[in-house]
């Protein structure tokens, strides 16, 4: 479960140190356009970019955007709105129902609602930074990738693609328009950590070795347990792990964390605002607490304590 995902180079991220120096719950979304228009949105041209103002700075393989697949659009915005303080804006693409959120004016993921299929979860979609989409897409369905949404404009945030790698996990990828954010500590209720489920830890680190270039770093676990961390620029983006035994049925997916002050307050919360907690607050292996929740329609996420003072120790 996710208390092997790592904690393992988050000091990195906060304190710019280089990884050599500190060295069924499966989510399945058909990526299709919804019916409908929201009432009052605005249109493409008025959505946020990623990056304000616009930057140089270009991050290959770090986790820049996500998106929630869900059923219910409006339900989704009551639920995060509430449990993190974001706000939203509505607006139009190819006449899809769409918002993007953000977070104290910066941009943190957009909801995108579709009807699901019996049987299909909603979920939330990783999209790890390209400077060259074409290039990334091309290089990932050489090595296994499958395209569920080929190449395409997404308004100002850049150039968009949607794909599974080779054990079936969903995500994107995105070149933004507007240069990719900076390697700082992000605040709580932004997006501080990924981590990839799979069934073979090893492979899967290759391909996205091969695709975007990481450096992989085998770290030693317990039981024979593999746990691996992507990193790119000297900064940790992503662990890879195996799927736990006890989630039975389970398929590859990516899982994504919240930074939050108080993982036990924040996952009461959830479930008083109508979703549910899978795996209750505990602290990981590197000492910090984590929790793995679900929203109301059932797309997973993770809530992870990191406090501004947290010495470097507590990630190492």
């Amino acid at each position: 479960m996710p208390s092997q995902s790592a904690y393992q180079g988050i000091a990195l991220w906060r304190r710019g140190e280089t990884l050599r120096q500190t060295l069924a719950l499966g989510l399945s979304i058909l990526i299709v356009s919804a019916i409908g228009v929201l009432p009052g949105a605005a249109s493409a041209a008025d959505l946020a970019p990623l990056n304000v103002p616009a930057s140089s700075e270009h991050h290959v393989g770090k986790r820049i955007f996500a998106e929630l697949v869900t059923p219910d659009i409006a339900a989704a915005k009551q639920f995060y709105g509430k449990l993190f303080g974001w706000t939203f804006q509505d607006y139009v693409q190819r006449d899809a129902m769409f918002t993007q959120a953000s977070l104290d004016g910066q941009v943190v993921g957009g909801i995108h609602q579709r009807p699901l299929p019996e049987g299909r979860r909603p979920g939330w979609i990783s999209f790890i930074a390209t400077s060259d989409l074409a290039q990334t897409a091309t290089l990932a369905t050489q090595n296994g990738a499958r395209v569920l949404l080929s190449p395409r404009p997404f308004a100002n945030l850049g150039q968009e693609a949607v794909l599974a790698d080779p054990q079936g996990a969903v995500f994107g990828i995105l070149q933004s328009n507007s240069g990719d954010p900076p390697d700082l500590l992000v605040a709580p209720g932004d997006w501080i950590w990924s981590s990839l489920i799979t069934t073979d830890p090893g492979t899967d680190a290759a391909f996205y070795k091969v695709v975007f270039g990481y450096e992989v770093f085998d770290l030693p676990e317990p039981q024979d347990a593999r746990h691996l961390i992507l990193a790119s620029d000297k900064y940790a983006r992503a662990s890879v792990n195996p799927i736990p035994s006890a989630w039975t049925g389970a398929k590859p997916r990516w899982l994504n964390y919240i930074r939050v002050d108080d993982a036990t307050a924040m996952s009461a919360k959830v479930t008083a605002l109508g979703g549910r907690v899978v795996q209750p607050p505990h602290i990981d292996r590197q000492g910090g607490k984590i929790a793995v929740v679900a929203d109301p329609a059932g797309a997973l996420f993770g809530l992870m304590e990191w406090p501004d003072d947290a010495p470097a120790g507590n990630a190492k």
